[in-house]
């Protein structure tokens, strides 16, 4: 698809014209939200009056304001499970008075919401318009346009994508360890059979074959095709770990991949803006020996990395840790998957500039990338940013405590190799991702559809050392002081950051 000088042209003045529109419907929401807390603050008193203190609780728990410094995103329904399960579900207006008043007064607010989603979207503010459809769905999880602006339809009784409705009318089932399987291969796959060129033999002879990753697994997801010389269940567990991220860059970010004639189409009744059966391509080696051998050459002998995308290759390579994963994750553990992730997302979702930044404006590349690594999965849904974000606590140590900053609009002339052959290359990175924070969250989101438009201007080769500038509206200066106001408006971490680096 050909982004023409032209549709940047409109998107500049477009992103700059709305910024009134943006702050009254800020407004609107904020009056919204405190309406709304009140209604569920007295219903919560009126519960304990007649002693129903749990009810109480929940009511109280689920009125609790949320960061400000993270985006709530709607979770993809697991496809193992009823996909609203682990969602707080409304209680019917059956259930006892006081819980069919909460589920009550959900559902009207969801329906606020969405309204004012339609709003935002005709004032051409997509990414205000999704928070509000992602909050819809909190409050009513299944509010049919909500859901049908996500991709979802209602099929067999839950909300599933039509992937995975064509994936059920021919007759599989999904498992959480082999993925889609007829139900009379997974009753086989489950004895410690596999199906390997048309005959079944017993698991531990295929994973002798399989074991070279010429002969190895390949798992599809919707989004994606991993290779791997693993396990077919590892294959399968990164693919669900993948699309979950796939879903949160795709509500954040809808305005870089569909125009906003598209997105308006969208919330009229239309279709989603692109049905692409791209695939993006992941290696993930058993072990980081081979995935050092299979990329001696493609990467400097002096540069270690955990994970990597190549656009030349439209691949991105992984490799499985050796020692074993305590029973719950830990922050941080899949930062390097979901950085590069993300480099892959933006690189091969619509045509784009091969080097991408190689002149001017590298720093967001790698900014958007270092964001995404605080990506968290949690019960119904998912979280990215985060005051207590490792390279967002670095980028304020740097800047407030050792006064460390390169102004935005010097840093913005520096390209590719600039900036990656810069000896301070560790402490840029985490400026970038500092940076990334601001426009994405200072002030309500206010910057957050420049981004976007930045972020396309960048990746279609249209870009200017002054884009960003003329994007958000405010001059450079004006955005450094704004970018120091936002860090010293954060959190005091509890110790300083440890250093970080580059990839």
């Amino acid at each position: 698809m050909r982004f023409a000088a032209w549709a940047i042209a409109l998107i500049l003045a477009g992103a700059t014209s709305s910024a009134a529109a943006a702050d009254d419907l800020i407004q609107e929401r904020a009056q919204l939200e405190a309406k709304y807390a009140e209604q569920l603050a007295e219903l919560a008193r009126q519960c304990e009056a007649e002693h129903d203190r749990e009810l109480a609780a929940e009511i109280r728990r689920w009125a609790q304001p949320r960061d400000p410094h993270k985006l709530y995103l709607a979770a993809r329904p697991e496809p193992e499970i009823d996909p609203d399960a682990a969602e707080p579900k409304p209680e019917s207006a059956t259930a006892a008075p006081r819980s069919a008043e909460f589920h009550k007064l959900r559902k009207a607010q969801g329906r606020e919401l969405y309204a004012l989603a339609r709003r935002a979207i005709r004032a051409e503010r997509a990414s205000l318009a999704f928070e509000l459809v992602i909050d819809t769905l909190r409050e009513n999880p299944d509010h049919a346009d909500a859901r049908r602006l996500l991709g979802y339809t209602h099929f067999r009784g839950a909300w599933r994508t039509r992937y995975e409705v064509k994936k059920l009318r021919a007759g599989q089932v999904w498992d959480a360890r082999f993925g889609w399987l007829s139900p009379a291969n997974l009753a086989r796959y489950e004895k410690g059979e596999r199906l390997y060129n048309g005959r079944w033999i017993p698991a531990d002879e295929e994973a002798r074959i399989r074991s070279d990753l010429r002969r190895g697994w390949t798992v599809e997801t919707e989004h994606y095709s991993v290779r791997t010389n693993h396990s077919l269940e590892a294959g399968v567990a990164l693919g669900v770990r993948l699309e979950r991220l796939y879903t949160a860059w795709q509500q954040i970010f809808v305005r870089y991949y569909a125009t906003q004639a598209e997105l308006a189409q969208l919330f009229d009744g239309g279709g989603l803006p692109r049905v692409d059966d791209h695939r993006h391509l992941v290696v993930y080696f058993r072990s980081r020996d081979e995935y050092r051998q299979a990329l001696a050459g493609k990467i400097p002998p002096d540069v270690e990395t955990s994970g990597i995308y190549m656009g030349a290759q439209r691949t991105a390579f992984f490799f499985a840790p050796t020692a074993a994963r305590a029973p719950r994750e830990s922050p941080g553990e899949y930062s390097t998957l979901y950085h590069e992730a993300a480099h892959q997302l933006f690189s091969e979702s619509r045509q784009v500039v091969p080097d991408v930044g190689r002149e001017a404006n590298f720093w967001i590349v790698e900014g958007i990338a270092c964001y995404f690594e605080s990506f968290e999965a949690h019960p119904g849904y998912y979280t990215v940013g985060g005051a207590e974000a490792e390279r967002l606590q670095a980028a304020r140590y740097r800047a407030l405590a050792e006064r460390f900053y390169v102004p935005l609009g010097e840093l913005a002339q520096f390209g590719m190799v600039r900036l990656q052959r810069d000896p301070r290359i560790g402490t840029l990175y985490s400026q970038a991702a500092g940076l990334t924070h601001f426009l994405i969250h200072y002030d309500s989101g206010r910057y957050r559809d420049a981004l976007a438009a930045y972020l396309l201007a960048i990746y279609t080769g249209r870009s200017r050392p002054d884009t960003l500038a003329q994007l958000t509206g405010a001059n450079f200066g004006e955005l450094d002081r704004q970018y120091h106001e936002f860090l010293q408006a954060l959190p005091d971490p509890a110790d300083a950051p440890l250093e970080t680096a580059g990839e």
